[in-house]
């Protein structure tokens, strides 16, 4: 029993490290572009493991080619990354 336990554990862990990226994203609004200047703000979800709460907030993202095709409107999910209170989006695509 002991070790059925184990071997249900650790393929749930090993699940979870497996999990897509996608699974952790934080669901937003895009409110503007400024591709230019490699921005854009987004009226988003809370980003717990930043402890971040639920706000509006412009970001510069790691790749400006990334906003290209988003406008105004569009629902989006999104990975931040910051340190310092320096944060960047890293991942952004169109929710579906």
């Amino acid at each position: 029993m002991n070790r059925k336990f184990s071997l249900v554990a650790l393929s749930a862990a090993l699940i979870a490290v497996a999990a897509p990226a996608w699974a952790q994203a934080t669901k937003g609004t895009v409110t503007k572009v400024d591709a230019a200047a490699g921005k854009v703000t987004l009226d988003h979800a809370a980003i717990p493991k930043l402890d971040m709460d639920a706000m509006t907030m412009a970001y510069p993202v790691k790749d400006p080619a990334m906003v290209k095709d988003l406008k105004p409107g569009d629902k989006v999910d999104f990975e931040v990354d910051g340190t310092g209170g320096e944060y960047t989006v890293t991942t952004i695509r169109k929710a579906k």
